[in-house]
């Protein structure tokens, strides 16, 4: 799997952590090993330009995901082909704010905005109420598969 990250936020992020969680969301959703995955960590003023020029909302946002090859989930028994998966930009300004609003580290608010972006990327949506169930349902099981696989590496 390629997995690119570009941190331009001024920001210090644990690019590894976000590497491995992109990682274990590939193995959960059965996506291939050989996609490619771009993370970029950006400002609030990068923000807040590409969420106007994308959503027509002024502001910065969390997260926005922009996908290439419109690839889905695989099967255990076909995973989804190898292409390009397209690009996660996370603001880790908005997500201080977000974490502390939340009461867990900012570590914790990149990698759920990092899982979220990367379902997006996947096809998932939550405008509808049972779409949003079934996205934050699968958000939720890969956040704590990852988090008891990071236990189990640091232990």
């Amino acid at each position: 799997m390629a997995v690119e990250i570009n941190n331009e936020s001024g920001v210090e992020v644990d690019d590894e952590a976000l590497q491995r969680l992109a990682l274990h969301a590939f193995d959960f959703l059965n996506v291939h090993r050989d996609a490619e995955l771009a993370i970029v960590l950006v400002d609030e003023g990068a923000m807040e330009q590409l969420h106007l020029q994308w959503m027509d909302e002024p502001g910065p946002t969390d997260v926005l995901s922009f996908p290439m090859d419109e690839l889905r989930p695989g099967s255990d028994d076909e995973p989804t082909p190898p292409g390009l998966l397209g690009d996660i930009v996370l603001c880790p300004q908005v997500a201080i704010a977000q974490a502390e609003a939340a009461g867990h580290s900012t570590l914790d608010e990149l990698l759920l905005l990092t899982t979220h972006g990367l379902l997006h990327l996947l096809g998932f949506d939550h405008a509808e109420p049972e779409d949003e169930k079934e996205m934050f349902g699968v958000q939720r099981d890969v956040l704590v598969g990852f988090a008891l696989a990071e236990r189990k590496r640091t232990t």
